[in-house]
């Protein structure tokens, strides 16, 4: 293999580790930190607690977490040099 195609991989492989452990992060933590921000008077309360990812579903995280790892595998790539993305 070349070392373009192990620079792919790498890109791939960290941006899905990253968008998992961002949504994990943000449904099973960052959920229930909503209620202690200070929102402005005109929201209502934010009334949310941190759930499981077996009750938030399996294919809502996948939703979720797919895109946060294609963020990061612009970013990746760009730093990286991988050109999985045209220039």
């Amino acid at each position: 293999m070349s070392s373009l195609t192990i620079k792919r991989l790498v890109v791939w492989v960290v941006s899905l580790a990253l968008g998992f452990l961002t949504a994990y992060g943000l449904i099973t933590i960052g959920f229930s930190l909503l209620p202690s921000l200070s929102l402005p008077p005109i929201i209502t309360p934010v009334n949310s607690q941190a759930i499981s990812i077996e009750k938030y579903g399996t294919i809502y995280f996948l939703t979720t977490m797919l895109p946060l790892s294609l963020l990061y595998l612009v970013w990746l790539d760009y730093f990286l040099g991988s050109k999985i993305l045209p220039d």
